[in-house]
């Protein structure tokens, strides 16, 4: 299912929330109407609070099935509120504050940002149960960013090479595809919330961008 839905205005709703197959974690002030539209489209759970005291949790967080990984500047009571759905959640190694937006994640295998450390990919490995590599995508770094990932495929910044999806695909074991959303804003990570069962854009996404999103990550039951 593909949705199309601004927070409070804002299209850039993978900065605000970020989704696995198992929860969402969204901001503690999110509309009762957006909480419905998120469990409804994404057919999972939400869980309300901010990270690291933020209402960003998908700058600040990065997860698949298994666990989080969040902000070091996330608070004990944060940790415990996601740790309540059933997942693992560990606060990253480094000072890097937006993890959401450094590293790409789904059930099969991860691309972090080349900078973090052995420690943090190691991190990373254990609570997401999942092989991590360094990489970048389109030749940033901010691979949470470029790029959107679920357990079904990538979609991913414009500018990707093919070597670039193809290393993606190698890692994350999906098929990667690139596209644009809001009317070709390209940084496809920040502005778009995915998971195997939905994915939710702007209100601005135009109708071929809805398509190639569509194709990506595997939806054939339309959108509104």
């Amino acid at each position: 299912m593909i949705r199309r839905a601004n927070l409070n205005g804002n299209p850039n709703l993978g900065v605000a929330i970020s989704t696995t197959d198992k929860i969402a974690i969204v901001p503690s002030n999110l509309s009762e109407a957006l909480e419905s539209l998120v469990e409804d489209t994404l057919g999972v759970p939400v869980v309300k609070t901010p990270i690291g005291g933020s209402n960003l949790a998908g700058a600040l967080a990065v997860g698949n099935s298994n666990g989080f990984i969040v902000t070091p500047y996330a608070l004990d009571s944060e940790i415990k509120a996601i740790k309540e759905s059933g997942v693992e959640v560990e606060r990253i190694a480094d000072k890097f504050t937006a993890v959401g937006n450094i590293i790409l994640a789904n059930d099969f295998g991860a691309i972090a940002n080349p900078l973090l450390s052995d420690e943090s990919l190691k991190t990373i490995s254990d609570v997401l149960d999942v092989e991590v590599e360094r990489g970048s995508i389109a030749n940033y770094k901010i691979t949470g960013s470029v790029a959107t990932a679920t357990n079904k495929g990538i979609l991913a910044h414009p500018s990707a090479t093919e070597e670039e999806l193809a290393f993606a695909e190698g890692i994350m074991k999906v098929p990667a595809d690139v596209g644009t959303v809001n009317k070709g804003v390209m940084l496809v990570g920040a502005c778009a919330v995915a998971n195997s069962n939905g994915v939710i854009v702007g209100l601005n996404t135009t109708g071929p961008e809805l398509a190639r999103i569509e194709e990506a990550l595997g939806f054939l039951e339309g959108y509104e």
